[in-house]
């Protein structure tokens, strides 16, 4: 048994309902939508389309309900308001401490507030102790292989924590085959105990109108002709390289400014210095974080999306932008391969002048853009978050005792 699972070549859209089998009998989950509710970037987007689709799509086969820690007074988005709720209300570190806590305890701490249950799908890395199964996604092992681009806390609780979480969680979820890689790598897991289940896109990601692209790119004062990178601001994004190959792309008299969407993440403040220091202050755009409303009309407006990433679990911002019919131009690490196959311009080395020279060739060649973003919107159509809530309730049942059965990850 691989455990490997994933998007369906033919699979209709995420749109159509689908109703999973009972005769198999229906489990009670309980899923961690803390990220959804706390959190702005990656993992809240998992979270919410993961339990959105869960919910759409797969509710003849499991009792979904959410669980998260209330301490910021937040809601969960509108997307899950339908879906039954249980909170505690801790600080944020008393929370992840206690995690840890109740773990190294065996104590069931943190169960006794969760309500009955089959399940519990810890959808970040924090799992606490469970007398039921568990199910952990892992995102990816950053802080193992990166360790400078975490914080010294946040490394120092990771450290400590995941082997721990990883060891006692009935199944492991990985979003790519790399990270899954890591995982054997790093924690000698047991492989058939983690299951590959990608992740998807929203059918809201297609080509916006030029009127739509031109309200967006007023509201954020972005001019044309634009790059494009999108993501959370932190080194290992490699903004840095970017902002060397804008420099090379400037000097050639190419007219184009780089947009950087995104909230502010740790350790940013030195590369964000390197935009003055490179004579680039009236080039690149800090846009901040970009409503997701107004993330297709960007994506769709730029003439090259940018992910020089040193490090990606899985790199969905790739997969957004070609479904909007950006040509991408990115690194060749860690997942990012497996994500945009043949359909992005990837840089041979990590250096400004290879990224630069990708991106010139793009910008030169119309007819190779034309088919770098035919064959984007055709890579990013075969990933979608109904397979990949269809795949997660063959991973509970792995753990709660069935067997893993359906599709198969086989790209």
């Amino acid at each position: 048994m691989s455990g490997e699972t994933g998007p369906a070549r033919s699979a209709p859209p995420d749109a159509q309902p689908d109703r999973a089998p009972q005769e198999r009998g229906r489990l009670k989950v309980v899923l961690d939508a803390g990220p959804a509710v706390h959190q702005s970037a990656g993992l809240a987007r998992y979270t919410e389309s993961l339990a959105s689709a869960l919910w759409r799509h797969c509710r003849d086969a499991i009792d979904l309900a959410l669980f998260y820690n209330s301490h910021s007074g937040h809601r969960p988005p509108d997307s899950l308001s339908p879906i039954p709720a249980r909170t505690l209300k801790l600080g944020q570190y008393p929370w992840r401490l206690g995690v840890l806590a109740c773990q190294l305890l065996m104590a069931p701490i943190v169960e006794r507030r969760l309500g009955p249950g089959s399940i519990f799908h810890a959808t970040e890395h924090l799992l606490p102790w469970m007398a039921r199964p568990s199910v952990m996604t892992v995102h990816d092992l950053i802080f193992e292989r990166y360790p400078q681009h975490h914080t010294l806390a946040n490394r120092s609780f990771l450290r400590v924590a995941m082997p721990l979480f990883v060891r006692r969680a009935g199944a492991i979820i990985a979003v790519s085959r790399h990270t899954k890689r890591d995982i054997l790598e790093l924690y000698s897991t047991p492989p058939h105990k983690i299951h590959v289940v990608p992740e998807g896109i929203e059918e809201r990601f297609r080509p916006a109108g030029a009127e739509e692209i031109r309200r967006v790119m007023e509201s954020h004062s972005i001019r044309r002709p634009y790059l494009l990178m999108v993501g959370t601001l932190e080194p290992r994004k490699n903004h840095a390289l970017a902002f060397e190959a804008l420099a090379r792309l400037k000097a050639e008299g190419r007219p184009h400014c780089l947009v950087v969407a995104g909230s502010k993440g740790w350790l940013f403040d030195d590369v964000r210095k390197k935009v003055e220091l490179q004579g680039l202050a009236g080039d690149v755009i800090f846009a901040g974080r970009v409503p997701d409303t107004d993330l297709p009309a960007l994506y769709s407006g730029a003439c090259c999306f940018l992910m020089p990433s040193l490090y990606e679990g899985f790199g969905i911002p790739v997969l957004e932008a070609m479904a909007c019919g950006a040509p991408v131009v990115c690194s060749k690490a860690s997942s990012l391969p497996e994500v945009a196959g043949s359909a992005a311009r990837f840089i041979d080395s990590m250096t400004g002048e290879a990224l630069a020279e990708a991106v010139s060739q793009v910008l030169s060649n119309p007819e190779n853009t034309e088919r770098l973003r035919a064959e984007g919107r055709r890579q990013a159509a075969r990933f979608c978050w109904r397979n990949a809530a269809m795949q997660t309730v063959e991973v509970y049942r792995s753990a709660a005792g069935g067997s893993l059965g359906s599709q198969r990850y086989s790209a």
